[in-house]
């Protein structure tokens, strides 16, 4: 065990935000925390890590063992570059070049009595830099910048020159590179495009240590984690498995509580009922047994009713009226900021219902592109046509639209004034803003609060065609949720810019990827993507081998060769997901055998069915998984 937390419990003004928090992570484990905003998430990170202090309970981190966090907004004022601020992390190793070269300088002029004790001194350095990583420490720092998104020509970039975004993946770096026993990420994904996000899963599940995320992706945590401790109403539970599987175990749970409470309501209602019908005799054996019967019921130990998930908020999209067939038309479209040129001769259509998604690296210029649709910005060249009969609904990712000094009641009311004052509160409730919440002014509120109010807005327009910038940002996952099911709900047009792989593929009917200044078309959702991408990038690799044909025997046999080498590759990249999977399912089981065990698991039938079947369940898919196993090997 690397780090545990027992019994935490934290509260602010007054309120119990964490109750009682207890869970433990052991070395090289993957973990996730969830929970809704507000749960006590981002403060129970900042406790581990020593910034806010422990009221009760106690975190006790492994001896010797170092912490690394990274908190969502970073305030990196530096004036030094991008590069030399990774390089820091490394100060150590340039310290130890330095002296190396100072070594080898004075070796050169040094007397023969002295040159064999310079010689043992260099040797013994040399070897340590060696063990360090020290002769590779340039390559590392530019690889992780390049994965992080950065390339070659923002090395050189003062960090106090950076956006928000940018000086969070800088600090994501340095902390990567610092290399601690436990990495604790708060939202690292917000600020990565997907191919950044890739690499990040990539290095995580590599990583060497242990791993801490609080984020909302569940594409990123269905990859990485292998835990997942929830926080709902200040106290922790603890699941096995990835986030999917903690949902469908979650979804069990409340079922079967549920069903628990209303059987023992039916069954008090009915005792009540026998009691009365017992007492209307008004015999003294009825009574008796009517009195019986009270003394029983009064030692039952009555379930409390589960909570309703979330007191979700509702989200109804409707448009007001229907547009025409032809929604959107672009045509030549081209944008630069000088000396850079974002994009040119773009060409797209949408039609009525479709649910576009636009993709692409940062910097590719996909919010201009929705700017310029929005009439916010003006194209260099080109032309955007709406449709007949085509209201626009706008979503902005930095919240541009709304008016910071307005009270949230303000907001609204100023935007819609023939909406009745009963009207937009209820509206306001819907989006979990109730009592004297509605009188918060924007500019107090925190990220989350922003998107369900520009959320709420949203669906006061009656648009007809959505045009949506990064809407699931700081929405925790049940929102994006019910966000998801709105949008496959509507009857209107939808395109939007999305780095929430799992919301894209819940959602869009179409991608457009912008890459190198152009766009590429695929018809279906993320995972249809992914499949053609592939295939793409097959197909060129088979073109290129293709071209290669007519060279000589010995380079024909050296792409044979080629093609042998990333079947393997391949079939070992197989191998290792088969083997991480049959791993994940073995420690599943084991956890619920472990529960099976448990006197208040066996002494109750209901639970110990639920467990049973999942444990049947994770049975069946583990022989599944050790068949591929034994194909592939």
């Amino acid at each position: 065990m690397i780090l545990s937390c027992h019994a935490v419990k934290k509260s602010f003004q007054g309120k119990d935000v964490l109750k009682d928090i207890s869970f433990h992570i052991e070395e090289r484990e993957k973990a996730a925390i969830v929970g809704i905003n507000g749960a006590g998430k981002s403060t129970l990170l900042k406790i581990i890590y020593g910034e806010l202090p422990l009221e009760e309970g106690q975190v006790t981190i492994a001896k010797e063992k170092r912490l690394g966090y990274l908190a969502q907004h970073q305030n990196l004022e530096d004036t030094c570059s991008i590069y030399q601020e990774l390089l820091k992390v490394r100060e150590h190793l340039l310290q130890m070049e330095e002296q190396m070269r100072q070594i080898e300088h004075e070796m050169k002029q040094a007397k023969d009595d002295e040159l064999e004790q310079m010689m043992e001194q260099y040797a013994r350095l040399n070897q340590r830099f060696e063990q360090e990583n020290g002769y590779a420490y340039q390559s590392e720092v530019t690889g992780v910048l390049k994965g992080l998104g950065f390339t070659e020509s923002d090395f050189s970039k003062k960090i106090s020159e950076l956006s928000g975004g940018q000086k969070t993946r800088v600090a994501l770096g340095r902390l990567l590179l610092s290399k601690p026993d436990v990495i604790m990420l708060d939202e690292p994904t917000n600020h990565l495009d997907l191919s950044s996000i890739s690499w990040l899963e990539s290095y995580l599940l590599n990583y060497p240590g242990a791993v801490l995320i609080v984020a909302h992706d569940r594409f990123f945590l269905d990859r990485i984690v292998t835990k997942v401790i929830e926080i709902e109403n200040g106290v922790s539970q603890t699941f096995s498995g990835n986030y999917s599987a903690y949902a469908e175990k979650k979804k069990q749970l409340r079922e079967a509580k549920l069903k628990a409470y209303f059987n023992q309501q039916q069954e008090i209602k009915h005792q009540e009922e026998v009691i009365a019908k017992l007492k209307q005799f008004n015999r003294e054996k009825s009574i008796k047994r009517a009195e019986s019967r009270e003394k029983m019921l009064g030692k039952i130990d009555v379930l409390e009713k589960p909570q309703e998930l979330n007191e979700k908020m509702r989200l109804t999209l409707t448009p007001r009226s229907v547009s025409g067939k032809d929604v959107l038309s672009v045509r030549g479209l081209k944008k630069s900021f000088p000396p850079v040129t974002l994009f040119k001769d773009l060409n797209f259509e949408i039609s009525r219902g479709e649910r576009l998604a636009l993709i692409g690296k940062n910097g590719t210029g996909k919010t201009t592109i929705l700017k310029i649709i929005n009439n916010m910005i003006p194209a260099d060249c080109g032309e955007v046509a709406l449709g007949a009969k085509v209201q626009i609904g706008y979503y902005d990712q930095e919240q541009q639209v709304l008016h910071e000094e307005k009270t949230l009641f303000e907001e609204l009311q100023d935007d819609y004034p023939t909406r009745s004052n009963t009207e937009i509160r209820n509206i306001l409730a819907a989006f979990l803003f109730t009592g004297e919440d509605v009188f918060k002014r924007i500019k107090d509120l925190s990220g989350g609060e922003r998107g369900r109010i520009s959320l709420a807005k949203l669906m006061m327009s009656e648009a007809n065609f959505l045009i949506l910038d990064e809407p699931t940002n700081h929405l925790d996952i049940v929102s994006r949720e019910i966000l998801e099911q709105a949008l496959c709900q509507y009857e209107g047009t939808v395109f939007y810019v999305s780095h929430d792989r799992y919301f894209i593929n819940q959602t869009a009917t179409r991608i457009l990827e912008l890459e190198n200044q152009n766009l590429d078309v695929y018809l279906g959702n993320y995972e249809y993507y992914l499949q053609k991408k592939e295939e793409k990038q097959q197909k060129t690799e088979e073109q290129k081998l293709e071209a290669g044909k007519k060279i000589t025997e010995g380079k024909l046999e050296w792409q044979k060769k080629k093609e042998e080498q990333a079947k393997i590759r391949k079939r070992e990249s197989d191998l290792k997901r088969t083997e991480q999977e049959i791993d994940a399912l073995e420690r599943q089981i084991a956890n619920i055998e472990e529960q099976l065990s448990l006197e208040e698991v066996y002494t109750d039938p209901g639970r110990l069915l639920a467990l049973s079947e999942e444990k049947k369940e994770a049975e069946h898919r583990l022989e599944a998984l050790l068949e591929l196993w034994e194909m592939l090997a």
